[in-house]
């Protein structure tokens, strides 16, 4: 039987990616499937796939190879699931001889199907587009005990000229709130629980005709086993007086928003179809300071866009230097066939790129020491993630640290436990992380 094999399973890309893993995972397990982290010993191996940039379509498509050599040895079947066969099925289906059988982002429940008729026909399969129901069965979490993603709708319909997002998980969908709230109780007692999805604060206006994501918040700070709750990939245009009084009254909300800005010049923002200005952007940020005054924003930039010109890039760093953002992503535009960005006049040399995608860090880098120096000689409360034995010194998160896309604190204390919140005196700083310690250490020494 399929349930008697030995599983394995690979996630690759973004956050949301990771839930939908930690779904399929949920479903191997309640079908009594055993999993194994050694992949060298799998019968079964699951990749679930991103293909939202050439580089993650490059680093998928290795990994498959890779672990096609694995079945010189036990494995005997290669399932890839996820954006890459869903967009890319026709181009990918011949090439790829490795892969066994092929499932888009609606057909994970199909999986013992599609791998008995895989072993019965001694056939591969392709049951990409095939549809499906929302799968809604329990997630085997992925993260440490103290924090966990919930995914609270999937696809978009901003269509920025850059983006295949639309094209690969179709038109926004938000999930009923019944199930997410089954789904955060289920996820046990949470320290952490943190809202994705391509636009999170869009909830509601597809399924329920009109915007419901405050009180979608509203209910999920009602549930005991939630402590605090982070938003991710809000955009600007969505962000209204209604949730920020919401993030300003909730305890439970913390004060930290991830905003995707993307641009910060009228002119590219409008061909990268954006919804917002420069203006309009430090209007938002100083609303929010205004009614959050300890709120900490971090955002996204592309820079390299069709016709970005050097003064707009320019402006771009200027732009940064007048918001002093506390955390900051910049990436150099992909051009990605399928956009309508990629038909655009003016594209720009990949030199010229990765010289303001440096350009750009090193300004945000100044502006991070800057705002990180003035923790200096204070105490935040700080959740520990774990230990870093090359330091010698456990790592954790203040509250204006997101999981894996922002600065650490490193610490020192007598004893740390992970998950659990502790009192560090900051003593020193860097342009992106923290370094203290807890008093309990400090009298120790």
């Amino acid at each position: 039987m399929i349930t008697d094999k030995l599983f394995g399973v690979i996630s690759l890309g973004c956050d949301k990616n990771r839930v939908d893993s930690e779904k399929l995972i949920g479903l191997l397990k309640q079908k009594g499937c055993k999993l194994t982290d050694d992949l060298s010993k799998a019968q079964i191996l699951i990749i679930n796939t991103c293909a939202f940039l050439r580089v993650a379509r490059e680093e998928a498509i290795d990994t498959i190879l890779e672990c096609a050599e694995y079945k010189k040895e036990r494995l005997e079947k290669i399932v890839v699931t996820g954006c890459l066969p869903q967009k890319y099925i026709d181009e990918l289906y011949q090439p790829l001889i490795e892969v066994d059988v092929f499932l888009g982002i609606n057909e994970y429940q199909k999986i013992f199907e599609t791998l008995q008729r895989s072993y019965d026909e001694d056939k591969r399969q392709n049951y990409v587009a095939t549809g499906g129901d929302i799968y809604s069965y329990a997630r085997s979490v992925t993260t440490p005990d103290h924090y966990a993603y919930l995914k609270i709708a999937d696809g978009c319909y901003n269509h920025c000229t850059y983006c295949l997002i639309p094209k690969i998980r179709g038109k926004y969908r938000s999930y009923p709130i019944e199930d997410l709230l089954k789904e955060a109780q289920e996820l046990g007692d949470t320290a952490e629980l943190i809202l994705v999805a391509q636009d999170t604060t869009r909830y509601g206006e597809d399924l329920y005709g009109k915007n419901t994501f405050v009180e979608l918040l509203q209910k999920l700070s009602n549930l005991e086993n939630i402590h605090t709750i982070r938003l991710l990939y809000c955009y600007p245009d969505v962000i209204t007086d209604e949730l920020i009084e919401e993030i300003a009254i909730n305890p439970k909300i913390l004060k930290y928003l991830d905003i995707p800005l993307q641009h910060s010049e009228d002119r590219v923002l409008k061909l990268m179809n954006r919804k917002g200005t420069r203006e309009g952007y430090l209007q938002l940020f100083e609303k929010l300071r205004k009614r959050i005054p300890d709120i900490v924003i971090r955002s996204t930039f592309i820079s390299g866009f069709p016709s970005e010109t050097e003064e707009e890039f320019e402006s771009m760093q200027a732009f940064l230097r007048q918001a002093k953002l506390l955390n900051c992503g910049f990436f150099a535009y992909s051009r990605e066939p399928d956009t309508a960005a990629y038909r655009m006049k003016g594209q720009i040399h990949h030199s010229t790129k990765q010289r303001r995608v440096k350009a750009l860090y090193q300004t945000q880098e100044q502006i991070s020491a800057t705002l990180l120096s003035k923790y200096v000689g204070k105490n935040l409360e700080v959740v520990c993630d774990g230990i870093d034995y090359e330091r010698n010194c456990f790592i954790g998160r203040a509250y204006f640290n997101a999981p894996d896309i922002d600065g650490k604190i490193y610490f020192h204390a007598a004893y740390a436990m992970q998950g659990e919140r502790y009192n560090v005196l900051i003593t020193n700083a860097d342009s992106y992380d923290l370094y203290g310690e807890t008093e309990d250490y400090h009298e120790l020494t």
